[in-house]
């Protein structure tokens, strides 16, 4: 079992930065693949950026790349996405989730290949 808790949401106006942490329990917590998502009102919950076990090899939606950047720290057992230039597009709760894989290297787009998530941080970016 794995629990996740987000932390890092908030209040920012367009064009501005902030940075997301997830902290995990668990000593497997390097092996296993994890990514960010986001929900907004009334739509559904849409992958962001995810990134492999151990060294991490980052991957993303094209409405973010090179703007986010997703990142491991396997010794804190913790996740980051770096936002920046942000949009009020960007605005909704974001959620990180893990794979129970291990060793996976493969890439993982959708919300039904992951099988913990945490309980979401809201991030509103303002015009």
């Amino acid at each position: 079992q794995v629990k996740l808790v987000e932390s890092g949401g908030g209040l920012v106006q367009a064009g501005g930065s902030l940075r997301l942490s997830c902290a995990a329990s668990g000593r497997a917590f390097s092996r296993y693949p994890m990514a960010w998502f986001r929900q907004a009102p009334g739509t559904e919950r849409e992958f962001v950026a995810g990134i492999t076990w151990s060294v991490g090899s980052a991957y993303y939606a094209d409405s973010v790349k090179g703007r986010f950047t997703i990142s491991r720290n396997n010794a804190e057992n913790t996740v980051y996405l770096q936002m920046t230039s942000l949009k009020p597009e960007d605005t909704a709760v974001y959620y990180c989730a893990a794979r129970d894989q291990y060793y996976s290297s493969s890439a993982y787009r959708k919300s039904i290949e992951y099988d913990y998530w945490g309980q979401g941080t809201q991030v509103t970016v303002s015009s």
